[in-house]
């Protein structure tokens, strides 16, 4: 900044734009406040259906949110622009003290029409009578130092204050970005954190010191979550320094860094990627070129002559985080275009177990990152949206030349096959054989897969149970759901091979119980008189319906049930679904359009008849698994059943059907609005005391043991529910429990005719 230009500054439109960014934040805190407590309050509480469960309410929380990150971005610009405004005007005082000071020794300040200064003596004597110092030199170049000072703070000031409201600014293209800053001054060490630390990771790794590798991996753990960080962190690195910085890092040889900070290296992995993640989610132009960029260098090798391509690397920086899911469709596009070109479009395997040479790509230990398939898959994981558009999206068209084939109109001769990406991944890939760092098989592909299915299905990242008031599945979701139970039915194997991907899909199908019970529940009796519409009000699902038929229920299950943990997680849920379902159909403020039948005994024996048949299914696929190894198996499904207990509660709890308006109901005698007090949870400590139990028993004849276990334990929990329900509802019990244990005994019984029923490959000895 010029002498002139601060000492003659009008801060008079400053001055404005500062008040007028207050009255911008003032009315936008104002607007998130009615969006929050208006309009998403009464969106929550609507009974949606149809369009409205899949578009509305969507489109009613993504605008609240953007209200939030409008509020949030205008209240930054203006501590930014009012710090700014500030620390200028302080400047100009303290030239204008100086300047003063220097009259008073005689001493003249004046622009000398570069838009620097001059600082001179006065001839004559000064305006105060005082003669000229003696040292008029030295007092000359004092001053003149001093004002220097001031210029090039406030130089700074300006320059800081410009380039952390530009970066602020364009982080987004369209709407509004979520970064917050309570004042200038943490916005501009954000960009300079990023500066540093770019500078660091653009070192050759081979000359990078201990303590420079402290201060990069330190700072990226801290600085992360920071949006104008890591945007300005990967813009200074581009995407093929990124590349770069990664591979030389993990190239095998030995360096004093390997030997001091080796152990550390997955951490740092970690920090980078989730950096990456936050700077991903950024619209500037900066960021669209990276983004650009490295999906162009997926394919291309690191360098020349490498083996190495930019898949392999990037894919291993994406295992932590939430990446803007622009990107990871554009990379997951990207990347099957590159598995189908290296495959022959799925003919053979893609990537191959490198060479001892190779770089180790990923850290963790979990397997060498040579495939670039598992880091991606666990990208998705996090990102539910991209992992449910990329599994749909399409692999191979009919037209395309390929060798799976299949009967397409059941005259026996087989036509040429579309598959998705879910039917190549989860059917038909050749998945490399990898190994962990210990040596052993390496489980993280399909199982990251798996957790990416998990997202795309449930709208949620994996590991983690469905948010307050959940949206409610698309028909996306319910399509990619309908085609995993479809799958496993078809081939049970996909999953009791991979008996490790139980866990996501027990979650799924947890998330799912409405529509797998509406599957399993087209008996006549239950349709009374074919009348479908019946069923759909016994186990009421809002948004889209899974396509799902009883026979791949069934089989579906079966396969879950030979996973222990997947068989934990339906089997308790189901048991908390039915809670619920017994809470709401016994409600007598319940419409009368909603009811299943005015009859109560009749909907309660067949509420406990469909959770007895899903019970049952579960305990032959539990029975099929343990015969063998009976002892040692049964105690992993008895340890998995006490594990579950930490994450069930609020899979199912938040509603009948994820997505619903219903609110449990609170337990007699316990507090109102209080989790632990509703039917559901106070029923749910009773049955895990019996699988506590369960667990510290010895194996003893388990299989015979333990199916006349299941059923009893079924027969009991079904009646408690239906108890725990009438009284809060404060109903007479009377004929009710009897109807209870009849339903879940005929149910949880007729379990074994079903499983035979539906195809030889599932004949069992119940």
């Amino acid at each position: 900044m010029d002498f002139e230009t601060l000492r003659f500054a009008k801060f008079g439109q400053l001055d404005t734009a500062v008040t007028d960014w207050a009255t911008m934040v003032t009315n936008l805190a104002s607007l998130k406040e009615d969006a929050r407590d208006g309009l998403k309050k009464k969106a929550d509480k609507a009974d949606w259906s149809g369009d409205n469960a899949n578009v509305t309410k969507g489109f009613v929380d993504k605008t609240v949110l953007e209200f939030d990150d409008g509020h949030k971005q205008a209240k930054s610009l203006w501590n930014i622009l009012g710090d700014t405004r500030d620390e200028l005007k302080s400047y100009r005082s303290q030239l204008d003290e100086a300047i003063e000071r220097g009259l008073k020794k005689n001493l003249t300040v004046s622009a000398n029409g570069g838009g620097g200064f001059t600082v001179s003596m006065r001839i004559g004597p000064s305006s105060t009578g005082t003669p000229a110092p003696a040292d008029s030199e030295s007092a000359m170049n004092a001053l003149r130092i001093e004002i220097q000072n001031i210029l090039g703070k406030a130089t700074e000031s300006d320059h800081t204050g410009s380039v952390a409201l530009r970066a602020l600014s364009d982080q987004a293209e369209l709407g509004f970005t979520g970064a917050e800053y309570k004042d200038r001054d943490s916005a501009d060490n954000a960009i300079k954190q990023a500066d540093a630390l770019a500078a660091i990771a653009k070192k050759d790794p081979a000359d990078l010191t201990v303590k420079e590798f402290d201060k990069l991996n330190a700072g990226l753990k801290k600085m992360s979550g920071d949006e104008l960080f890591s945007a300005r962190f990967a813009e200074k690195l581009k995407a093929q320094g990124m590349l770069d910085f990664w591979t030389e890092l993990n190239t095998p040889r030995p360096t004093d860094l390997q030997s001091a900070r080796g152990d550390q290296y997955d951490e740092l992995q970690k920090n980078l990627s989730l950096t990456l993640a936050t700077a991903t989610q950024s619209d500037s132009r900066g960021m669209t070129d990276w983004k650009r960029d490295m999906v162009d260098l997926g394919s291309q090798p690191i360098a020349r002559g490498s083996n190495t391509v930019g898949f392999q690397v990037m894919s291993n920086l994406m295992r932590w985080g939430n990446f803007d899911n622009k990107f990871l469709d554009d990379y997951g596009n990207e990347l099957i275009k590159a598995e189908k070109e290296r495959t022959d479009n799925g003919r053979h395997g893609a990537w191959r177990t490198g060479s001892p040479m190779d770089p180790v790509l990923n850290r963790t230990g979990s397997d060498s990152g040579t495939d670039p398939m598992t880091g991606f898959m666990k990208a998705l994981s996090s990102s539910p949206d991209a992992a449910t558009e990329f599994f749909s999206d399409t692999f191979l068209t009919k037209e395309e030349d390929h060798e799976f084939k299949e009967d397409t109109d059941g005259d026996g001769k087989k036509g040429m096959k579309e598959l998705s990406n879910f039917d190549y991944l989860f059917e038909e890939r050749d998945w490399p054989k990898d190994y962990t760092n210990k040596g052993e098989d390496s489980i993280s592909g399909r199982n990251n897969m798996a957790l990416a299915l998990e997202a795309a299905t449930t709208g949620h990242p994996a590991g983690m149970g469905p948010p307050d008031n959940a949206p409610p599945h698309s028909a996306q979701q319910a399509r990619l759901m309908g085609d995993i139970v479809a799958s496993i039915s078809d081939d049970k194997t996909r999953l009791t091979d991979n008996s490790y991907m139980g866990d996501s899909i027990g979650q799924i199908a947890s998330e799912y119980l409405p529509d797998i019970n509406q599957a399993m529940s087209d008996d006549p009796e239950v349709l009374e008189d074919g009348e479908a519409g019946k069923v759909n009000k016994l186990f009421p699902i809002t948004g889209s319906p899974a396509d799902i038929n009883h026979r791949d229920a069934t089989r579906f299950l079966l396969a879950v049930g030979q996973t222990p943990e997947g068989y934990a997680r339906v089997e308790l849920t189901q048991k908390e679904y039915m809670a619920n379902l017994m809470d709401y159909h016994l409600n007598p403020d319940l419409p009368t359009d909603q009811r299943f039948s005015s009859d109560k005994n009749l909907t309660v024996s067949q509420i406990a008849y469909g959770t007895g048949e899903v019970s049952g299914t579960l305990a032959i696929g539990r029975q099929e698994e343990i015969a063998g190894d009976a002892e040692e198996k049964d105690k992993a499904y008895a340890h998995a059943l006490t594990q579950t207990k930490g994450g069930i509660s609020g899979t199912i709890g938040i509603g009948i059907g994820v997505g619903t308006s219903f609110i449990a109901t609170p337990a007699v005698g316990a507090a109102v609005g209080g989790a632990a007090g509703t039917v559901s949870s106070m029923f749910l400590e009773g049955i895990f005391k019996d699988y506590e139990g369960e667990a510290k028993n010895e194996a003893g004849p388990v299989m015979a043991e333990h199916w006349e276990n299941g059923r009893d334990k079924n027969f009991k929990h079904s009646q408690e529910a239906v108890i725990e329900a009438a009284k809060a509802h404060g109903i007479p019990l009377q004929d009710l429990a009897t109807h209870a244990r009849i339903g879940a005994r005929d149910g949880f019984t007729d379990a074994g005719p079903n499983v035979e029923a539906m195809g030889p490959d599932l004949k069992t000895d119940v």
